[in-house]
């Protein structure tokens, strides 16, 4: 048992899936620190605000002792619209990957037509030549 499992771990595909899947994790990292970095102050200065401090308040809340607020409800559309934005741009680098990709595979040539025999006219002509030697 422990052979085979060993054997399906160390498959390619399975070996090239978790190698995937840390690279993808390592980017989504980086396209977070570039979005929350870069793009959302950039952003937030058209609103005067760092842009994953957006929010519509629905209900205020309250301020205890510690200056925490306690009980505000709010939809927190910069957090979300951040978010967007990272999805965007890991989406369209793995469209670029994939297309890359894509383009340094071989194309698959068709494969050659079979060749063609005797049509039925020449059938029947070839057997009629040879009933006539006869």
């Amino acid at each position: 048992m422990l052979k085979e499992f060993k054997d399906f771990a160390m498959k390619g595909n399975l070996v090239d899936i978790a190698v995937g899947f840390v690279m993808g994790a390592a980017f989504k990292q980086v396209v977070t620190s570039f979005t929350g970095g870069i793009v959302s102050p950039l952003i937030g200065l058209i609103f005067n605000t760092d842009l994953k401090d957006l929010k519509w308040i629905v209900k205020e809340g309250l301020a205890d002792e510690t200056g925490n607020v306690v009980g505000e409800v709010a939809v927190l559309y910069g957090d979300f619209l951040t978010n967007v934005i990272d999805f965007i741009i890991v989406a369209f680098v793995m469209f670029l990957i994939v297309k890359g990709v894509n383009a340094t595979k071989k194309k698959e040539e068709p494969a050659p037509e079979a060749p063609k025999g005797p049509s039925q006219e020449e059938l029947l002509a070839e057997i009629r030549d040879l009933l006539a030697k006869k």
